[in-house]
């Protein structure tokens, strides 16, 4: 099993979906905790010790923010700021390059997710050099929101297509990846020759070359915090959570 201990989390967005509950998307409380704070509790309880986190909206109060639960959890927690937070999330990721030269994790500041979504993702067998995406294979599964999840094509285990547009797929994008060093220049690649400076864009490329690869998370559950209607069924299936750990 992978021992990865470094994480890269984007949360330089706006987040306007999510406005009517704080102006600030990764410190929007889900069950009293900030977003950000429940995707960092998720991979650090999958063994990851060092984050990375891009910010850009409301930067000074992030900084600030996760400053503070760096000393509550003794994470070790460094934050680079993305000047270009309006575009897409791949310039994000590209803001961590510098600081990643291994192996990480690279996750969205608004999926809530169970730890055992990562350790599917240390578990899987990878080629050298391929990113690897957390897949979540169940197309009827009630906490995705299809008009807004991006959606996968894969071919025995490899990507083939990934986007929101997708109208033939068999699975969903859980927003957490295995990735290395490969994906910046991919998406870099994207950027350069198509203009498309996304995640997915960069994902593109490295299906092309055979290095994009789907990840069973199995029965691991998660799900993109990304408009009020998806926090009102988060806080419910936490709510719910509790209540069967309790009894």
């Amino acid at each position: 099993m992978s021992q990865i201990q470094d994480c890269l989390i984007v949360a330089a967005g706006k987040g306007t979906r999510l406005k009517g509950l704080g102006d600030s998307k990764p410190l929007v409380e889900l069950a009293g905790t900030p977003l950000i704070e429940h995707a960092m509790l998720a991979a650090s309880a999958a063994g990851v010790q060092n984050f990375v986190i891009v910010t850009g909206y409301q930067a000074a109060r992030l900084t600030a923010a996760v400053g503070q639960m760096a000393s509550k959890h003794g994470w070790n927690i460094k934050t680079v700021f993305n000047p270009d937070f309006h575009l897409s999330n791949g310039l994000s990721v590209l803001c961590g390059m510098e600081h990643l030269s291994a192996e990480f994790y690279l996750a969205m500041c608004d999926h809530f997710v169970e730890p055992e979504l990562y350790r599917a993702l240390a578990e899987a067998e990878l080629p050298s050099g391929a990113v690897g995406l957390g897949i979540d294979f169940r197309l009827d599964n009630p906490m995705v929101d299809l008009e807004d999840v991006t959606k996968v094509e894969l071919d025995a285990g490899h990507i083939k297509n990934i986007s929101k547009s997708l109208t033939s797929y068999n699975g969903f994008d859980t927003g957490i990846f295995r990735a290395n060093p490969n994906l910046f220049k991919a998406i870099e690649s994207a950027h350069a020759n198509t203009g498309d400076c996304s995640i997915s864009g960069g994902m593109e490329i490295l299906a092309a070359q055979g290095l994009a690869l789907g990840i069973d998370v199995g029965s691991a559950n998660w799900i993109d915090v990304d408009s009020e209607d998806m926090h009102v069924l988060a806080e419910r299936w936490l709510a719910e959570t509790s209540v069967s750990n309790s009894g």
